[in-house]
Order: C-alpha cells, then sequence, then structure tokens
C-alpha cells in the first residue's frame, strides 16, 4: 500500500474491500469508490475546492431537523431521487406513475372522514378534490386508503409554519374505490432555498420552484402502494421543475364551478375549483 498515485490508489481501495461480508454491501462499496474516484480524477478539484466541498455537506447535514430534511432537497434538486423512483417502480402499463415522496410529509396525518374538509381556517379558493382507485384490469378497488397533501395558496406547507397540521389527511375510499374531500387552491412554491441547497440552485443558474401540486399516496392490499402528485395543466414551472418530478400523464386541469350545489351535496355560495382524477395502482410485486 505505499508510493500510491492518482491511478494505482482505486484499485487499492477495492482490494481493501475485498472481505466485505456482505455481498450488496461491497458492490456499492465497490461502486461508490469507483465512481467518486473516476469523479475527482475527471474535474482535478484544488484543495480548496475539496474543502469547500465537504463544507457542503457537512453544512447540509447541519440543516437537517424534524421538520426539514436538507439531504432530501438535494438529492431531489439533482434529480437523484426521480432517478431512484423510476428504478424502483417500473410500471406495467395503464397503472397511474409515481413521483417523489418529497420532504412534508408526516406520520401524523389526521384520519377524516369522506367529504370533509382538511382546509379549515385556511384562506384561500375552495377546491374540491375528488376520484376513483381502480387496478390495472379496470376493477374498482375498494376501501383504498388515500392520503393527499399539499400546500396553502401561498406555497407554504403547515409544517412550515409550525401550526396545526392542515390541508393534509388520510381517507378510506368507499366500496366503489370513490373518494372525495374539500381544501383549498394550492400554489407553486420554492422548496427551501435558504441553505446550501439554495446556494448550490443559485450557483447553477436555476430557480428552487415547484409547480403547483397535490401529493396523494394510496394503499389497498394486493397492490403496490401509489406515491404521485397531480399538477395543474397551465402552471409556469411544469417545464422546468426544480426537482424533475413532472410526468404528462400526471397534469391535469381544475374545473370551474359556479356557486350552487357542489357534487358531495354542499351548498357554495361562490365559485369553487374541482379536481377529479383517477388512480390505477399496480399490482404487488411477489418478494
Amino acid at each position: 500500500m505505499r508510493d500510491l498515485d492518482e491511478r494505482t490508489i482505486t484499485d487499492e481501495v477495492l482490494r481493501a474491500l475485498s472481505n466485505t461480508s456482505d455481498i450488496r454491501t461491497r458492490k456499492v462499496s465497490e461502486a461508490l469508490v469507483r465512481h467518486l474516484h473516476d469523479f475527482i480524477r475527471e474535474i482535478e478539484p484544488t484543495q480548496q475546492e475539496w474543502e469547500a466541498g465537504i463544507n457542503f455537506l457537512t453544512r447540509t447535514g447541519q440543516m437537517c431537523s424534524d421538520v426539514r430534511q436538507e439531504f432530501i432537497l438535494l438529492s431531489d434538486a439533482l434529480g437523484v431521487s426521480m432517478l431512484v423512483d423510476a428504478i424502483n417502480h417500473r410500471k406495467p402499463g395503464g397503472a397511474t406513475e409515481t413521483t417523489v415522496f418529497g420532504p412534508f410529509f408526516v406520520e401524523a396525518r389526521p384520519q377524516f372522514a369522506l367529504g370533509a374538509n382538511i382546509s379549515e381556517g385556511v384562506a384561500g379558493v375552495p377546491l374540491f378534490v375528488s376520484g376513483r382507485v381502480r387496478d390495472i384490469d379496470g376493477n374498482l378497488v375498494p376501501r383504498a386508503v388515500v392520503d393527499a397533501w399539499h400546500s396553502d395558496d401561498e406555497g407554504f406547507y403547515d409544517v412550515q409554519q409550525g401550526s396545526d397540521l392542515k390541508m393534509r389527511g388520510r381517507f378510506t375510499a368507499d366500496e366503489d374505490g370513490r373518494f372525495w374531500f374539500w381544501s383549498v387552491r394550492p400554489k407553486f412554491y420554492p422548496i427551501p432555498n435558504d441553505g446550501p441547497v439554495g446556494e448550490m440552485l443559485a450557483a447553477q443558474g436555476r430557480h428552487p420552484f415547484r409547480p403547483e401540486h397535490v401529493h396523494f399516496m394510496i394503499a389497498a392490499p394486493g397492490h403496490e402502494t401509489l406515491v404521485t402528485h397531480i399538477f395543474i395543466e397551465g402552471d409556469p414551472y411544469l417545464d422546468s421543475d426544480v426537482v424533475f418530478g413532472v410526468k404528462t400523464s400526471l397534469v391535469t386541469q381544475y374545473e370551474v364551478c359556479e356557486p350552487g350545489i357542489a357534487p358531495d351535496g354542499t351548498t357554495m355560495d361562490g365559485q369553487y375549483l374541482a379536481l377529479n382524477y383517477d388512480f390505477v395502482l399496480s399490482p404487488e410485486m411477489s418478494s
């Protein structure tokens, strides 16, 4: 292990990994070393640049908290999250496409009855959300569990403001796979850009915005859990989503509804929007 140079050091590090007992750990470690060493040889960083890189990663970790995950933002903004998602969700034809989970999901989301308003006390344009859950053969999936969450009309999630949980909830679809609830229209928004990831985007000449969307997670026995977004046609950031999460099949339009009786029987005194989208679940993959 003496007198190693910029070419021979890679093979020596790989030899040092040869006793790794777990096959997967060894494969991952070897690939990491090979690609990382090739990366360094390609860019030939100065000592100051390498120290700046170490500092960037250190500050990224220091920004993480129970309400913010800067490393997820970094993964998202580099397109890695969507790449991992694509690799792990090679779905059959006809199934609803997936997209990134995002950093604003919380485990302690409230359970609501169908038709509930998940945005009580939140200002914004009323939004009626509905849809059905089916399998890839077109059969309705009864009593699927539907989670939904989104930003407010200024682009903020509840957890960013330290408030009670709003604009998120869990529903159980009915026997015909139908679900519906009320909320307010979300808005396009910037990912948190006051930390290292924001500095990176600025250095790369990129904006930090995500287009308007509603998150969904839908689960049912015998089916693969679906994590996706629904985007809105006409959003200014549809073709430049900072996390590369937009897919054409997930883009739809609002229906502008006039005052009167809403689809669930609610009397609406003013204009409101309706978002309807049917989801198709993939069969659960056998292990």
